[in-house]
């Protein structure tokens, strides 16, 4: 793929790993969602180390989707993905849209939301509208307090308000998605917290939340929580070690004036977060 593509309005990337059953309806949702809206839009979906028959799935449907790309990772451990942060990692950087809409593959975040989320961060002057279910999900009470913990925790240790950072639905600047560190696993969860850290005005919007109704899930309560819990810490790290590239390209004089600095316009950057909820 070319370094500089062709850039269109609208990239939605959706990570897969053994959602067979799940893709073609999400193709068609995403389609049904967008055709109205008359966006110039992708749809990439990254097939994670599938052992099911995703890619044959995703190979039958390119046949009959122009709007839909494939992405295959490679190199991933054997009857296993490499993670989403990494699907995604790969997923942003093959896709071509000013606006990425990162979203899952097992149909629980509802695609009907996106225009409306374009919309919020238009309207907002916002570079990231982030999904948040809470008001959707109908959560047993095991779930409901490791999420309320998992959210103090993250209040506590990286100063992140984010109420649903877990949601992978939320629309944001290309800039954004390319930034993110996200060939390191489990940091899909931090996204609009590290977004904020980078100095971009994030906001947030109730979006709906639907239950799985094929394939089975990649994560259980335990299994995420402990992982979670250690990548606050990484992230906290790399927060307070992390320092500003701006830069700026010296002038060139033909006087014999002192030559001057002209800032970079691709080095703007904002050095105090904002932390902008509707």
């Amino acid at each position: 793929m070319s370094d500089s593509p062709e850039l269109i309005d609208l990239s939605i990337v959706a990570a897969a790993h053994n959602e067979r059953d799940n893709l073609p309806t999400l193709v068609e949702e995403i389609v049904a969602a967008l055709e109205p809206a008359g966006f110039d839009y992708e749809i990439v979906i990254v097939d994670d180390g599938s052992t099911d028959d995703t890619s044959s799935v995703l190979g039958r449907l390119l046949k009959n989707q122009p709007r839909l790309r494939a992405i295959r990772m490679l190199d991933t451990p054997p009857g296993k993905g490499n993670g989403q942060s990494a699907a995604f990692y790969a997923g942003f950087r093959a896709a071509r849209g000013n606006l990425i809409v990162p979203i899952d593959g097992d149909l629980q975040n509802d695609p009907t939301d996106i225009p409306a989320m374009i919309t919020r961060l238009h309207e907002h002057g916002a570079d990231l509208v982030q999904g948040d279910r809470s008001a959707a999900r109908k959560d047993n009470l095991v779930r409901r307090v490791t999420s309320i913990v998992g959210r103090l925790t993250r209040r506590w240790l990286l100063g992140d308000s984010i109420r649903d950072t877990g949601c992978s639905l939320r629309v944001m600047k290309r800039e954004i998605a390319l930034a993110l560190p996200l060939e390191f696993r489990g940091v899909h969860r931090f996204i609009p917290g590290i977004a904020r850290q980078l100095g971009y005005n994030v906001i947030e919007m109730p979006v709906g939340h639907r239950p799985r109704t094929a394939g089975q899930t990649n994560y259980g309560i335990w299994n995420r929580a402990i992982p979670g819990l250690i990548d606050c810490f990484a992230v906290r790290w790399m927060r307070k070690r992390r320092r500003p590239t701006q830069f700026c390209e010296m002038d060139r004089s033909d006087s014999d004036q002192e030559s001057t600095f002209q800032p970079s316009e691709s080095a703007a950057a904002i050095d105090q977060p904002q932390e902008t909820r509707p």
